[in-house]
């Protein structure tokens, strides 16, 4: 599936982990509707756990409880949690899945997705349960295409599959047409981005032609990261977006650390097919391993500025992880800037043309033309002084249009360069985000 730009949306996990309920994403989808849908937000996922009975109950043990009961269908495919998502049942208890949800969503002009992971629910392999095979209904038994000894080592629901049996790509194919029927239109699928697993490179592969045969647009998110540098080419035949980092959360130096991933998957997007940050904890989120409370974010307000400037430069795929029924002015702001979220497509042509452990610059201009914007990153712990001759962009082939005056983006203040020079400084953790000409 193609877009011009990458995809835009909100993820539970940051807010509500494993226990997100159906009455909840609606209202976080009403929200989307009702505000950031014009400025391009458009998914509502729902992530882990959805199909777990009670997720969450013993949570300061455990973040998935082990031998937890999962909701499957007759053919071993996870289903919803009904007590959290009601309506994935009908009137007469007939299974329904995320169809009747999916249909809520699409009737605000937003799209759905969900969280899966990578392989076969465990219980099935050990009840022996039947896979679909063909669609007219031919079965195989779930142990026969469950490896037992390829497991997630942070996440007790699944076995890998057994890559080299003939129907193990029919169990994905047969989970794909479901999904479709349901009305999904994004999957994340966990414990596979890094190929932990030896069978993970395969299963990439595998639920790609499966989204190909399943009849749907279905756009694959690869988790968690961080990716392999080296897999580059192959993530991105076989999939949307893909982690380059292990979860985000609201920590400076995980943010600062993003510099250095940025810089080694610059280059390695094309249209469609993006390296992914993860989500933005903006807002107020909750958190996981036991913290349930609700709190504000961790970062400054020039902290986020920094995030969401570097997300939107280097053309991640942004998903907001706070709870969007709860957003504040400053989040509202943030997330709606249109001139900085119209960076996202030039991500592709965007570069860092310095990094150091105090700051770094990046450029991005569109070769065919149109203006360039030029960003000073502020990585010290105090307001720094910051410059940059623009015969650099010359020199370079970047761009070659008038530097001589430039405008801010977040603060709207405009200055002029001198002599070829712009001199600012930026506050610390900070950022100057300039249009130039």
């Amino acid at each position: 599936m193609e877009t011009v730009k990458p995809y835009q949306g909100w993820n539970s996990y940051d807010y509500y982990c494993t226990q997100v309920r159906e009455e909840e994403v609606l209202a976080n989808a009403k929200v989307m509707a009702e505000k950031l849908k014009p400025f391009g937000w458009e998914y509502v996922v729902i992530d882990i756990s959805w199909y777990e009975r009670e997720a969450g109950s013993r949570s300061r043990e455990f973040q998935y409880l082990p031998f937890a009961e999962l909701c499957m269908d007759a053919y071993s495919r996870l289903i919803p949690d009904p007590e959290r998502f009601p309506s994935s049942l009908g009137p007469a208890g007939e299974v329904l899945g995320f169809g009747p949800l999916a249909e809520k969503i699409h009737e605000m002009g937003l799209k759905f997705g969900i969280h899966i992971m990578r392989g076969i629910p465990r219980l099935a392999a050990h009840g022996h349960m039947p896979v679909l095979i063909s669609e007219d209904a031919e079965t195989v038994d779930a142990a026969e295409i469950a490896d037992p000894s390829n497991i997630c080592s942070w996440n007790p629901y699944m076995y890998g599959l057994r890559t080299t049996h003939p129907a193990a790509q029919s169990y994905y194919d047969s989970i794909l047409r479901l999904y479709a029927s349901w009305g999904v239109d994004y999957i994340k699928c966990d414990d596979i981005c890094r190929e932990d697993a030896p069978s993970a490179h395969e299963e990439i592969a595998m639920l790609h032609r499966a989204i190909k045969r399943c009849g749907r647009d279905i756009v694959l998110s690869l988790s968690p990261g961080p990716a392999r540098i080296e897999e580059a080419e192959h993530y991105a035949t076989h999939a949307n977006l893909w982690r380059i980092t292990d979860d985000f959360w609201d920590t400076w130096p995980l943010l600062k650390e993003m510099f250095r991933r940025c810089e080694m998957w610059q280059g390695k997007a094309t249209p469609g097919h993006y390296p992914d940050l993860d989500m933005l904890p903006v807002g107020i989120i909750g958190g996981c391993f036991g913290e349930k409370k609700p709190r504000r974010t961790g970062f400054s307000e020039e902290e986020q500025r920094t995030m969401m400037t570097l997300w939107c430069l280097f053309g991640a795929p942004l998903m907001i992880g706070g709870e969007l029924t709860m957003l504040d002015d400053f989040s509202l702001d943030l997330l709606t800037r249109r001139e900085v979220l119209d960076l996202l497509p030039l991500g592709l042509y965007a570069r860092q043309l310095r990094r150091s452990s105090e700051e770094a610059v990046w450029v991005s201009a569109d070769p065919a033309g149109g203006p360039a914007y030029l960003a000073f990153f502020n990585l010290a712990d105090e307001e720094r002084a910051m410059n940059f001759w623009t015969a650099e962009l010359i020199n370079r082939g970047i761009y070659t249009g008038s530097t001589d005056t430039y405008r801010e983006i977040w603060t709207g203040l405009e200055g002029r360069s001198a002599g070829g020079a712009i001199a600012l400084s930026v506050p610390a953790h900070g950022v100057r985000l300039l249009r130039l000409g």
